[in-house]
């Protein structure tokens, strides 16, 4: 038995079938703030190649540099590679993600990871046995 997933209470189906300005009602302040004031020309570029390859049921990855893009109801199912300042990386866009910002999906940089010295990192080092 699997649950359906509810954002404030509706159903995905029905956030695809509202109107955009009922939907912004829903979402939290700020990005209701960001969506009113209105997209962006990347933004728009963006929502407007989603919608097209949603309308020709293309399989071509969609790449883009916005990760300041509010994820709508209309992304569900979409895969979308965002860049992260070095690569693309491949977001599967679900329901639960409806309302964040895809950047959020996407981490920017690569985690520290501290281990043992190098040669030539210090004078000591250059008496650490090599494997």
């Amino acid at each position: 038995m699997t649950r359906e997933f509810l954002y404030r209470g509706h159903t995905v189906q029905q956030l695809q079938e509202m109107s955009m300005d009922h939907f912004i009602k829903l979402l939290t302040s700020r990005q209701r703030r960001s969506l009113k004031r209105g997209l962006t020309e990347p933004q728009r570029k963006l929502l407007a190649k989603i919608r097209k390859f949603k309308k020709l049921g293309s399989t071509k990855p969609i790449r883009t540099h916005v990760r300041d893009m509010i994820i709508l109801p209309e992304m569900v199912g979409l895969t979308v590679w965002v860049h992260n300042g070095k690569e693309f990386q491949p977001v599967e866009v679900r329901a639960e993600m409806i309302g964040h910002r895809l950047g959020e999906f996407v981490i920017t940089n690569k985690p520290v990871r501290h281990g043992r010295p190098g040669v030539g990192a210090t004078k000591s080092s250059m008496y650490v046995p090599l494997k």
